[in-house]
């Protein structure tokens, strides 16, 4: 378990490390609260906010849908998340694809890096729960 963990931290790390930015992206970050359970089926739903460099900040829906060899019930309420790659705000809302593997008991962390186009979206987050598997999906962003 602990070497799932520290491999999840260092993708997470690397995702997250600062990037040179290319001319006209805009450097946006999102702060979320997500809760879900799992079994073979994944569900999640959430709220957050993103805020972006320009000055941009607007309030969003998260919903998580997926399968795999999953169990587990958590929820994280110290979510954060960084995007790159994005030009615009209208490339940060829309469906994601997730893959996943996760492990916790009691205090829940919660890693992820997915993919929209050329939008690219590393999410870390710590709150409540148990879990174990491996899984993938869709991560759903949508203003509210």
């Amino acid at each position: 378990m602990k070497w799932i963990r520290s491999t999840l931290a260092l993708v997470v790390l690397a995702a997250m490390a600062p990037a040179a930015q290319a001319a006209g992206n805009i450097d946006c970050q999102l702060r979320y609260n997500l809760a879900g359970w799992s079994v073979f089926y994944k569900t999640a739903e959430g709220t957050g906010t993103v805020t972006c460099d320009n000055g941009a900040s607007f309030p969003v829906k998260i919903t998580a849908k997926g399968g795999g060899l999953t169990v587990g019930k958590t929820r994280i309420t110290d979510g954060r998340g960084r995007f790159t790659g994005a030009q615009s705000l209208n490339d940060l809302v829309g469906t994601y694809a997730a893959a996943e593997v996760h492990a916790s008991a009691s205090k829940a962390t919660d890693a992820h890096v997915m993919t929209k186009g050329n939008v690219s979206l590393a999410l870390a987050g710590t709150g409540q729960g148990w879990s174990l598997g491996i899984g993938f999906g869709k991560f759903v962003i949508e203003r509210r």
